[in-house]
């Protein structure tokens, strides 16, 4: 092997590092959302609709950012933009952490959103363009994994030794370790000579469509776990205790999985069943009153979706080679985590949690319709 081969598949390596981490950084909301409102509430002291007004703003930056960047992905320096994106959302969550007010903390976190969408976007992008992106996101699935046992982990401790502003601090470092990464390793895919810009299928967009209700259902139920587990009365030890067997399963399963079965379960099955499974769940998360039934169901919750995502991303891969449609990876994610968590705390507040599962079959329902027309469009 050639000095010059081994150099190119190092170089390789060190791309496909900087696309896991910063996925890990860019998805962050995926595993903190819960101590992310649960800090809001509890130690800056705002309403739970307020907390998920705060969230679903950074979301729908992220979503308007993606929205904007991910049809323009093969014209753009994917690089230069994703540093850029990542260096902004640190810059913005370190400012938050000097702010205690509604107003300013919600100018910073639509300011992240944008910023982290647009980092996002050129990642998932470039993951669709490589050899095989089902096994990449898998991969970064892993990592996120092990990023969720890390900060379910420190960040109550922080919050509890430093006050909400270690919340942010703890952002903004992840954000910056994005930056350096992205500056350091990550590597432009080969330019096309000609964009595909024909419209998405009819199979493209209902699977689209597919995953963001299924991440609404998401968003709604996880956002308040921590809220509902202390609600029920649980032990606030107990209900940490979950949260970090949480991300412990988030690293050790869905990921590993859906890397594992691949070749083994038709993408098309997978997506369906996975709403279903995560409808169930929601009601005993949301409805139950033993610790003993509702720790299992909250600790599986996430897993459920990172494993079907997985194979809904490689599915839009091989619809679009250019790598356009999963470039809007975080358009299709956040738009529904963006509703999730204010209609959640609306739910909540007014109705009670028990609403919350209710209203996660039905959409459920939505989700399982709009991949079962993607399979047969």
């Amino acid at each position: 092997m050639s000095a010059g081969t081994i150099a190119a598949q190092k170089s390789a390596i060190g791309g496909s590092i900087a696309l896991v981490i910063a996925h890990c950084a860019g998805m962050i909301d995926l595993v903190a959302l819960p101590v992310w409102v649960g800090a809001l509430v509890e130690r800056f002291g705002f309403r739970p609709q307020e907390a998920g007004a705060l969230a679903t703003l950074f979301l729908l930056g992220a979503v308007v950012a993606s929205t904007i960047v991910a049809p323009r992905l093969n014209r753009l320096n994917q690089r230069l933009v994703a540093t850029g994106g990542f260096g902004m959302a640190a810059a913005a969550f370190f400012l938050a952490s000097t702010q205690t007010g509604f107003a300013a903390l919600a100018g910073l976190h639509l300011v992240a959103g944008l910023s982290i969408g647009t980092a996002l976007s050129m990642v998932h992008g470039t993951m669709g363009r490589s050899a095989n992106p089902h096994r990449l996101f898998a991969m970064a699935g892993i990592a996120i994994g092990l990023t969720g046992v890390v900060l379910l982990g420190a960040i109550p401790q922080l919050l509890i030794a430093h006050g909400g502003s270690a919340l942010f601090h703890v952002f903004a470092g992840v954000m910056a370790i994005a930056t350096v990464a992205c500056a350091l390793l990550f590597l432009n895919p080969p330019a096309l000579a000609v964009e595909r810009q024909a419209p998405f299928t009819r199979a493209m967009w209902f699977t689209i469509l597919g995953v963001s209700v299924m991440t609404f259902n998401q968003a709604m139920v996880f956002s308040f776990v921590e809220v509902i587990g202390k609600a029920r009365g649980f032990e606030a030890d107990s209900v940490l205790a979950v949260l970090i067997a949480l991300g412990i399963i988030n690293f050790l399963v869905p990921s590993p999985l859906a890397a594992l079965l691949q070749k083994r379960l038709p993408a098309a099955l997978v997506v369906q069943v996975g709403p279903a499974v995560q409808a169930l769940l929601a009601l005993v998360v949301t409805m139950a009153t033993s610790f003993a039934i509702w720790a299992p169901a909250a600790a599986v919750f996430v897993a459920v979706q990172i494993f079907t995502h997985t194979f809904a991303f490689g599915l839009l891969a091989r619809l679009d080679p250019s790598g356009r449609a999963v470039a809007a990876t975080p358009a299709m994610l956040m738009i529904g985590a963006a509703l999730g968590p204010i209609i959640g705390g609306f739910l909540g507040e007014h109705f009670g949690f028990g609403a919350l599962g209710q209203a996660a079959v039905l959409v459920a329902l939505v989700s399982i319709t709009l991949f079962k027309m993607a399979k047969s469009a």
